[in-house]
Protein backbone atom coordinates (compact mmCIF):
# COMPACT_ATOMS: atom_id res chain seq x y z
CA UNK A 1 0.00 0.00 0.00
CA UNK A 2 1.28 3.43 -1.19
CA UNK A 3 0.76 6.29 1.01
CA UNK A 4 0.22 9.61 -0.56
CA UNK A 5 0.29 12.58 0.70
CA UNK A 6 -2.74 15.01 -0.41
CA UNK A 7 -5.62 17.68 0.22
CA UNK A 8 -9.33 18.03 0.43
CA UNK A 9 -10.38 20.87 -1.09
CA UNK A 10 -13.88 22.67 -1.36
CA UNK A 11 -13.84 25.08 -4.03
CA UNK A 12 -16.44 28.15 -5.12
CA UNK A 13 -15.51 30.94 -6.62
CA UNK A 14 -11.79 30.96 -5.07
CA UNK A 15 -9.84 27.69 -4.36
CA UNK A 16 -8.27 26.48 -0.60
CA UNK A 17 -7.52 22.77 1.10
CA UNK A 18 -7.52 20.80 4.15
CA UNK A 19 -4.36 18.87 4.56
CA UNK A 20 -5.54 15.27 5.13
CA UNK A 21 -3.47 11.63 4.38
CA UNK A 22 -5.41 8.82 1.47
CA UNK A 23 -3.91 5.76 1.63
CA UNK A 24 -4.58 4.08 -2.43
CA UNK A 25 -3.89 0.97 -3.34
CA UNK A 26 -5.21 -0.43 -7.07
CA UNK A 27 -8.53 -1.46 -7.45
CA UNK A 28 -9.92 -4.57 -9.04
CA UNK A 29 -13.05 -3.77 -11.04
CA UNK A 30 -13.17 -6.23 -13.86
CA UNK A 31 -12.25 -9.62 -14.40
CA UNK A 32 -9.37 -11.12 -16.34
CA UNK A 33 -10.46 -11.14 -19.84
CA UNK A 34 -13.21 -7.71 -19.85
CA UNK A 35 -9.71 -6.05 -17.85
CA UNK A 36 -7.97 -7.07 -20.67
CA UNK A 37 -10.41 -5.89 -23.50
CA UNK A 38 -10.59 -2.68 -21.86
CA UNK A 39 -7.10 -2.44 -21.56
CA UNK A 40 -6.15 -2.82 -25.26
CA UNK A 41 -8.79 -0.29 -25.57
CA UNK A 42 -7.42 2.33 -23.45
CA UNK A 43 -3.93 1.67 -25.10
CA UNK A 44 -5.23 2.40 -28.37
CA UNK A 45 -6.23 5.72 -27.54
CA UNK A 46 -3.47 6.62 -25.73
CA UNK A 47 -1.54 5.72 -29.02
CA UNK A 48 -4.25 7.92 -30.82
CA UNK A 49 -3.12 10.57 -28.52
CA UNK A 50 0.39 10.13 -29.67
CA UNK A 51 -0.55 10.30 -33.04
CA UNK A 52 -1.56 13.57 -32.79
CA UNK A 53 0.56 14.92 -30.72
CA UNK A 54 3.56 13.82 -33.15
CA UNK A 55 1.61 15.27 -35.94
CA UNK A 56 0.84 18.64 -34.39
CA UNK A 57 5.18 18.99 -33.17
CA UNK A 58 5.59 18.33 -37.19
CA UNK A 59 3.67 19.88 -39.00
CA UNK A 60 1.98 22.78 -36.98
CA UNK A 61 2.46 26.05 -38.54
CA UNK A 62 4.94 27.70 -36.36
CA UNK A 63 7.00 25.32 -34.24
CA UNK A 64 5.19 24.55 -30.55
CA UNK A 65 6.12 24.35 -26.83
CA UNK A 66 6.09 20.76 -26.33
CA UNK A 67 5.25 21.39 -22.70
CA UNK A 68 2.66 23.66 -23.41
CA UNK A 69 0.96 20.92 -25.83
CA UNK A 70 1.45 18.81 -23.09
CA UNK A 71 -0.32 21.13 -19.93
CA UNK A 72 -3.05 21.39 -22.45
CA UNK A 73 -4.14 18.34 -23.38
CA UNK A 74 -3.83 17.82 -19.18
CA UNK A 75 -6.03 20.72 -18.61
CA UNK A 76 -8.14 19.41 -21.39
CA UNK A 77 -8.67 16.09 -20.35
CA UNK A 78 -10.26 17.74 -16.81
CA UNK A 79 -12.08 20.61 -18.00
CA UNK A 80 -14.04 17.48 -19.36
CA UNK A 81 -14.59 15.81 -16.26
CA UNK A 82 -16.59 19.14 -14.06
CA UNK A 83 -15.38 22.76 -13.35
CA UNK A 84 -13.50 22.16 -10.47
CA UNK A 85 -11.03 19.64 -11.74
CA UNK A 86 -8.10 20.95 -13.19
CA UNK A 87 -4.03 21.05 -13.54
CA UNK A 88 -2.15 23.90 -11.35
CA UNK A 89 1.24 24.73 -12.44
CA UNK A 90 3.87 24.75 -10.17
CA UNK A 91 3.49 28.92 -9.50
CA UNK A 92 -0.51 28.10 -9.69
CA UNK A 93 -0.18 25.48 -6.70
CA UNK A 94 2.28 27.88 -4.51
CA UNK A 95 -0.41 30.62 -4.74
CA UNK A 96 -2.83 28.16 -3.67
CA UNK A 97 -1.02 27.13 -1.05
CA UNK A 98 -0.06 31.16 0.35
CA UNK A 99 -3.96 31.65 -0.23
CA UNK A 100 -4.81 28.66 1.91
CA UNK A 101 -2.00 28.86 5.05
CA UNK A 102 -3.56 33.12 5.36
CA UNK A 103 -0.04 33.90 6.05
CA UNK A 104 3.25 34.81 3.85
CA UNK A 105 5.77 36.99 3.72
CA UNK A 106 5.02 40.76 3.22
CA UNK A 107 4.01 44.20 4.30
CA UNK A 108 0.66 44.15 5.18
CA UNK A 109 -1.19 46.57 3.22
CA UNK A 110 -4.94 45.94 1.14
CA UNK A 111 -4.66 46.87 -2.33
CA UNK A 112 -6.48 47.71 -5.42
CA UNK A 113 -5.95 48.85 -8.59
CA UNK A 114 -7.05 52.93 -9.87
CA UNK A 115 -5.72 54.30 -13.03
CA UNK A 116 -3.08 51.91 -13.72
CA UNK A 117 -1.45 52.31 -10.55
CA UNK A 118 -1.67 51.06 -6.78
CA UNK A 119 -3.87 52.34 -4.46
CA UNK A 120 -4.12 51.32 -0.87
CA UNK A 121 -7.36 50.86 0.73
CA UNK A 122 -5.54 49.98 4.27
CA UNK A 123 -2.54 49.33 6.72
CA UNK A 124 -3.29 46.09 8.69
CA UNK A 125 -2.67 46.91 12.23
CA UNK A 126 0.49 46.08 13.74
CA UNK A 127 2.56 45.10 10.34
CA UNK A 128 5.47 46.47 8.48
CA UNK A 129 3.21 48.93 6.25
CA UNK A 130 1.13 50.18 9.51
CA UNK A 131 4.34 51.10 11.48
CA UNK A 132 6.33 52.54 8.77
CA UNK A 133 3.55 54.95 8.51
CA UNK A 134 1.23 53.90 5.23
CA UNK A 135 -2.22 55.43 4.88
CA UNK A 136 -5.51 54.67 3.30
CA UNK A 137 -5.42 56.39 0.14
CA UNK A 138 -1.66 56.01 -0.46
CA UNK A 139 -0.76 55.73 -4.18
CA UNK A 140 1.91 53.39 -4.76
CA UNK A 141 4.19 54.30 -8.06
CA UNK A 142 7.23 52.28 -7.61
CA UNK A 143 8.26 49.34 -5.96
CA UNK A 144 12.81 49.27 -5.59
CA UNK A 145 12.47 52.09 -8.13
CA UNK A 146 10.70 49.93 -10.74
CA UNK A 147 7.51 51.48 -12.01
CA UNK A 148 4.20 50.08 -11.30
CA UNK A 149 2.48 51.25 -14.35
CA UNK A 150 1.65 48.11 -16.76
CA UNK A 151 2.06 46.02 -14.05
CA UNK A 152 -1.38 44.10 -13.08
CA UNK A 153 -2.34 43.75 -9.92
CA UNK A 154 -1.15 40.42 -9.13
CA UNK A 155 2.18 41.25 -10.42
CA UNK A 156 2.21 44.25 -8.00
CA UNK A 157 1.08 42.19 -4.93
CA UNK A 158 3.89 39.32 -6.09
CA UNK A 159 6.71 42.03 -5.92
CA UNK A 160 5.56 43.70 -2.96
CA UNK A 161 5.45 39.90 -0.92
CA UNK A 162 8.74 38.32 -0.47
CA UNK A 163 11.03 36.51 2.69
CA UNK A 164 10.91 37.57 5.78
CA UNK A 165 13.19 40.27 6.81
CA UNK A 166 13.80 41.31 2.89
CA UNK A 167 13.61 44.92 2.69
CA UNK A 168 11.72 46.70 0.06
CA UNK A 169 11.71 50.43 -1.17
CA UNK A 170 7.98 51.91 -1.68
CA UNK A 171 7.72 55.55 -3.83
CA UNK A 172 4.71 56.77 -2.43
CA UNK A 173 2.16 59.72 -3.57
CA UNK A 174 -0.33 61.10 -1.04
CA UNK A 175 -2.82 64.07 -1.09
CA UNK A 176 -1.43 66.96 -0.13
CA UNK A 177 2.59 66.46 -0.24
CA UNK A 178 3.86 67.65 -3.00
CA UNK A 179 6.75 65.67 -3.38
CA UNK A 180 6.43 61.86 -3.41
CA UNK A 181 7.60 60.05 -0.40
CA UNK A 182 10.25 57.27 -0.16
CA UNK A 183 9.27 54.76 2.38
CA UNK A 184 11.78 51.43 3.08
CA UNK A 185 10.24 48.67 4.47
CA UNK A 186 11.02 44.90 6.03
CA UNK A 187 8.99 42.48 4.85
CA UNK A 188 7.44 40.31 7.95
CA UNK A 189 5.37 37.38 8.49
CA UNK A 190 1.62 38.72 7.51
CA UNK A 191 -1.30 36.85 8.99
CA UNK A 192 -4.77 37.42 6.37
CA UNK A 193 -7.57 38.39 8.36
CA UNK A 194 -10.54 35.82 7.18
CA UNK A 195 -12.74 36.67 10.42
CA UNK A 196 -13.75 40.37 10.86
CA UNK A 197 -16.20 41.26 13.93
CA UNK A 198 -18.08 43.96 15.75
CA UNK A 199 -20.40 45.16 17.99
CA UNK A 200 -24.11 46.38 16.57
CA UNK A 201 -25.13 48.55 18.71
CA UNK A 202 -23.88 47.08 22.37
CA UNK A 203 -25.72 43.83 22.29
CA UNK A 204 -25.21 41.73 19.04
CA UNK A 205 -21.74 40.17 18.19
CA UNK A 206 -21.21 40.37 14.17
CA UNK A 207 -18.69 38.26 12.38
CA UNK A 208 -17.59 38.50 9.12
CA UNK A 209 -15.99 35.02 7.56
CA UNK A 210 -14.43 36.12 4.12
CA UNK A 211 -12.78 32.72 3.48
CA UNK A 212 -12.08 29.51 5.32
CA UNK A 213 -8.08 29.83 5.70
CA UNK A 214 -5.63 27.55 8.08
CA UNK A 215 -6.08 30.99 10.43
CA UNK A 216 -9.96 31.29 10.27
CA UNK A 217 -11.12 28.77 13.48
CA UNK A 218 -8.63 30.89 15.64
CA UNK A 219 -9.79 33.99 14.38
CA UNK A 220 -13.43 32.96 15.20
CA UNK A 221 -12.38 31.93 18.63
CA UNK A 222 -10.85 35.51 18.78
CA UNK A 223 -13.85 37.56 17.86
CA UNK A 224 -16.09 35.68 19.67
CA UNK A 225 -13.97 35.67 23.00
CA UNK A 226 -13.41 39.74 22.53
CA UNK A 227 -17.09 40.51 21.48
CA UNK A 228 -18.41 38.60 24.86
CA UNK A 229 -15.82 40.64 26.56
CA UNK A 230 -16.82 43.85 25.48
CA UNK A 231 -20.47 43.37 25.47
CA UNK A 232 -20.75 41.23 28.74
CA UNK A 233 -24.23 40.75 30.41
CA UNK A 234 -25.69 42.48 27.61
CA UNK A 235 -25.15 39.98 24.51
CA UNK A 236 -28.27 38.91 23.22
CA UNK A 237 -26.51 36.90 20.14
CA UNK A 238 -24.69 36.64 17.66
CA UNK A 239 -24.65 37.02 13.24
CA UNK A 240 -21.82 35.15 11.31
CA UNK A 241 -22.24 36.73 7.94
CA UNK A 242 -21.22 34.35 4.95
CA UNK A 243 -22.13 36.29 2.78
CA UNK A 244 -19.80 36.00 -0.85
CA UNK A 245 -17.40 33.50 1.05
CA UNK A 246 -16.49 30.91 -1.81
CA UNK A 247 -15.19 28.77 0.40
CA UNK A 248 -11.51 26.93 1.03
CA UNK A 249 -10.37 24.35 3.42
CA UNK A 250 -12.84 21.47 4.45
CA UNK A 251 -11.53 20.57 8.15
CA UNK A 252 -11.98 24.85 8.67
CA UNK A 253 -15.57 24.43 7.73
CA UNK A 254 -15.94 21.30 9.99
CA UNK A 255 -14.30 23.42 13.27
CA UNK A 256 -16.29 26.70 12.39
CA UNK A 257 -19.18 24.61 12.62
CA UNK A 258 -17.86 22.48 15.79
CA UNK A 259 -17.78 26.27 17.69
CA UNK A 260 -21.71 25.92 17.74
CA UNK A 261 -22.68 22.40 18.47
CA UNK A 262 -22.31 20.30 20.88
CA UNK A 263 -22.47 17.22 19.02
CA UNK A 264 -23.58 15.05 15.94
CA UNK A 265 -23.16 15.27 12.57
CA UNK A 266 -21.45 18.19 10.76
CA UNK A 267 -20.99 16.78 7.16
CA UNK A 268 -20.08 13.50 5.49
CA UNK A 269 -18.10 12.60 2.22
CA UNK A 270 -18.87 10.07 -0.39
CA UNK A 271 -16.31 9.26 -2.96
CA UNK A 272 -16.94 6.60 -5.92
CA UNK A 273 -17.37 3.87 -3.41
CA UNK A 274 -19.18 3.41 -0.10
CA UNK A 275 -15.70 2.09 2.18
CA UNK A 276 -14.61 5.93 1.37
CA UNK A 277 -17.58 7.28 3.22
CA UNK A 278 -16.42 9.44 6.01
CA UNK A 279 -18.70 11.15 8.54
CA UNK A 280 -17.08 14.10 11.22
CA UNK A 281 -18.95 14.99 14.13
CA UNK A 282 -19.07 17.47 16.81
CA UNK A 283 -16.98 17.54 20.05
CA UNK A 284 -19.03 18.80 23.15
CA UNK A 285 -17.81 22.68 23.78
CA UNK A 286 -20.42 25.96 21.94
CA UNK A 287 -18.05 28.80 21.56
CA UNK A 288 -21.04 31.28 22.59
CA UNK A 289 -22.38 29.44 25.59
CA UNK A 290 -25.39 28.68 23.48
CA UNK A 291 -26.28 31.83 23.01
CA UNK A 292 -28.77 32.70 19.74
CA UNK A 293 -27.01 32.45 16.50
CA UNK A 294 -28.09 33.96 12.76
CA UNK A 295 -26.17 33.00 9.86
CA UNK A 296 -26.14 34.86 6.87
CA UNK A 297 -25.62 33.25 3.43
CA UNK A 298 -26.54 34.48 -0.55
CA UNK A 299 -25.43 33.78 -4.15
CA UNK A 300 -22.18 34.46 -3.43
CA UNK A 301 -21.73 32.17 -0.34
CA UNK A 302 -19.96 28.46 -1.79
CA UNK A 303 -18.16 25.30 -1.13
CA UNK A 304 -17.44 25.52 3.00
CA UNK A 305 -19.71 28.37 3.72
CA UNK A 306 -22.19 25.93 2.57
CA UNK A 307 -20.93 23.46 4.89
CA UNK A 308 -21.49 25.37 8.08
CA UNK A 309 -24.78 26.76 7.05
CA UNK A 310 -26.41 23.37 6.24
CA UNK A 311 -24.90 21.91 9.31
CA UNK A 312 -26.13 24.58 11.81
CA UNK A 313 -29.89 24.83 9.70
CA UNK A 314 -29.87 20.73 10.03
CA UNK A 315 -29.20 20.80 13.88
CA UNK A 316 -31.58 24.15 14.33
CA UNK A 317 -28.73 25.25 16.04
CA UNK A 318 -28.67 29.06 13.43
CA UNK A 319 -31.65 30.31 11.57
CA UNK A 320 -30.09 30.87 8.53
CA UNK A 321 -31.30 34.38 6.41
CA UNK A 322 -30.65 35.65 2.99
CA UNK A 323 -30.86 34.22 -0.39
CA UNK A 324 -29.90 30.76 -1.94
CA UNK A 325 -26.40 29.84 -1.80
CA UNK A 326 -24.12 28.74 -5.05
CA UNK A 327 -24.66 25.05 -4.57
CA UNK A 328 -21.12 23.61 -5.04
CA UNK A 329 -21.47 19.87 -2.83
CA UNK A 330 -18.50 18.77 -4.15
CA UNK A 331 -15.25 17.96 -2.63
CA UNK A 332 -11.42 18.55 -4.69
CA UNK A 333 -8.22 16.28 -4.00
CA UNK A 334 -5.16 18.00 -4.51
CA UNK A 335 -2.16 15.31 -5.41
CA UNK A 336 1.09 16.93 -5.67
CA UNK A 337 2.65 15.85 -8.73
CA UNK A 338 6.50 15.84 -7.91
CA UNK A 339 8.65 18.96 -7.88
CA UNK A 340 7.94 21.60 -10.49
CA UNK A 341 5.42 19.68 -11.98
CA UNK A 342 2.55 21.47 -10.27
CA UNK A 343 -0.59 19.47 -8.88
CA UNK A 344 -3.81 17.79 -10.01
CA UNK A 345 -6.95 18.79 -8.57
CA UNK A 346 -9.46 16.54 -8.87
CA UNK A 347 -13.39 15.85 -8.04
CA UNK A 348 -13.09 12.54 -5.29
CA UNK A 349 -16.52 12.91 -3.77
CA UNK A 350 -19.59 14.67 -3.15
CA UNK A 351 -20.49 15.86 0.59
CA UNK A 352 -23.63 15.79 2.52
CA UNK A 353 -25.17 17.66 5.29
CA UNK A 354 -25.99 16.21 8.38
CA UNK A 355 -29.85 14.81 7.30
CA UNK A 356 -27.88 13.57 4.48
CA UNK A 357 -29.10 16.43 1.93
CA UNK A 358 -26.41 17.10 -1.25
CA UNK A 359 -26.58 20.93 -2.34
CA UNK A 360 -24.77 19.66 -5.23
CA UNK A 361 -26.60 22.03 -7.65
CA UNK A 362 -29.23 23.40 -5.59
CA UNK A 363 -27.76 25.40 -2.84
CA UNK A 364 -28.96 25.77 1.37
CA UNK A 365 -32.43 27.46 0.95
CA UNK A 366 -32.47 29.91 3.67
CA UNK A 367 -34.90 29.64 6.53
CA UNK A 368 -35.88 33.50 5.93
CA UNK A 369 -35.40 34.95 2.40
CA UNK A 370 -34.88 38.19 2.36
CA UNK A 371 -34.04 40.51 -0.99
CA UNK A 372 -31.95 43.53 -1.07
CA UNK A 373 -32.78 46.57 -2.87
CA UNK A 374 -30.27 46.48 -5.73
CA UNK A 375 -29.61 50.01 -7.39
CA UNK A 376 -30.90 49.65 -11.29
CA UNK A 377 -27.39 50.08 -12.50
CA UNK A 378 -26.06 47.59 -10.17
CA UNK A 379 -29.41 45.03 -10.86
CA UNK A 380 -28.09 42.53 -14.41
CA UNK A 381 -24.68 42.20 -12.13
CA UNK A 382 -25.99 40.80 -8.78
CA UNK A 383 -27.21 37.88 -9.53
CA UNK A 384 -24.66 34.83 -9.01
CA UNK A 385 -25.44 32.18 -11.51
CA UNK A 386 -24.76 29.32 -9.24
CA UNK A 387 -23.08 25.68 -9.18
CA UNK A 388 -26.20 24.69 -11.82
CA UNK A 389 -25.19 26.96 -14.74
CA UNK A 390 -21.53 26.02 -14.43
CA UNK A 391 -20.47 24.02 -17.95
CA UNK A 392 -20.03 20.03 -17.33
CA UNK A 393 -21.43 20.47 -13.46
CA UNK A 394 -22.10 17.25 -11.08
CA UNK A 395 -25.49 16.73 -11.51
CA UNK A 396 -27.77 17.27 -8.61
CA UNK A 397 -29.93 14.36 -6.99
CA UNK A 398 -33.40 15.84 -8.48
CA UNK A 399 -34.29 19.22 -9.52
CA UNK A 400 -31.22 21.73 -9.58
CA UNK A 401 -31.85 25.69 -8.78
CA UNK A 402 -29.53 27.94 -10.25
CA UNK A 403 -29.40 32.29 -9.92
CA UNK A 404 -29.41 33.87 -6.58
CA UNK A 405 -28.61 37.42 -5.66
CA UNK A 406 -25.43 38.09 -4.43
CA UNK A 407 -26.03 42.00 -3.74
CA UNK A 408 -24.65 42.95 -0.35
CA UNK A 409 -25.30 46.94 0.48
CA UNK A 410 -21.83 48.83 1.26
CA UNK A 411 -23.53 50.88 3.61
CA UNK A 412 -24.72 48.71 6.77
CA UNK A 413 -28.00 50.88 7.26
CA UNK A 414 -28.82 49.82 3.82
CA UNK A 415 -28.52 46.00 4.32
CA UNK A 416 -31.87 44.69 5.24
CA UNK A 417 -30.80 41.05 5.94
CA UNK A 418 -28.48 42.46 8.29
CA UNK A 419 -31.45 44.52 9.90
CA UNK A 420 -33.81 41.42 10.09
CA UNK A 421 -30.89 39.19 11.99
CA UNK A 422 -30.73 41.73 14.42
CA UNK A 423 -34.51 42.62 14.82
CA UNK A 424 -34.76 39.17 15.33
CA UNK A 425 -32.49 38.86 17.84
CA UNK A 426 -33.57 42.00 19.78
CA UNK A 427 -37.09 40.43 19.69
CA UNK A 428 -38.30 43.61 17.50
CA UNK A 429 -39.50 40.97 15.06
CA UNK A 430 -41.16 37.54 15.29
CA UNK A 431 -41.00 34.70 13.30
CA UNK A 432 -41.73 31.09 13.28
CA UNK A 433 -38.12 30.18 12.49
CA UNK A 434 -36.30 32.09 15.20
CA UNK A 435 -35.26 31.41 17.28
CA UNK A 436 -35.02 27.41 15.76
CA UNK A 437 -36.24 25.05 17.53
CA UNK A 438 -33.35 21.43 18.44
CA UNK A 439 -36.16 19.29 18.38
CA UNK A 440 -37.30 19.88 15.20
CA UNK A 441 -33.42 18.75 14.04
CA UNK A 442 -33.51 16.68 10.98
CA UNK A 443 -32.66 13.52 11.69
CA UNK A 444 -30.05 11.81 9.72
Amino acid sequence: MMMRKTSLLLLGAAAGVAVTLIATSPRIVLDGARAQAAAADTYRQLSLFGDVFERVRADYVEKPDDSKLIESAINGMLAGLDPHSSYMDSKSFRDMQVQTRGEFGGLGIEVTMEDGLIKVVAPIDETPAAKAGIMANDIITHLDDEPVQGLTLNQAVEKMRGPENSKIKLKIMRKGQEKPLEVSITRARIQVRSVRSRLEGDDVGFIRITQFNEQTTEGLKKAITDLAAQAGDKLKGYIIDLRNNPGGLLDQAISVSDGFLEKGEIVSTRGRNAEETQRFNARSGDLTKTKPVIVLINGGSASASEIVAGALQDHRRATVIGTRSFGKGSVQTIIPLGSGNGALRLTTARYFTPSGRSIQAKGISPDIEVLQDVPEELKARTDTRGEASLRGHLKAEGDEQTGSQSYIPPDPKDDKALHTALDLIRGIQKNSAYPPNPKTAVPN
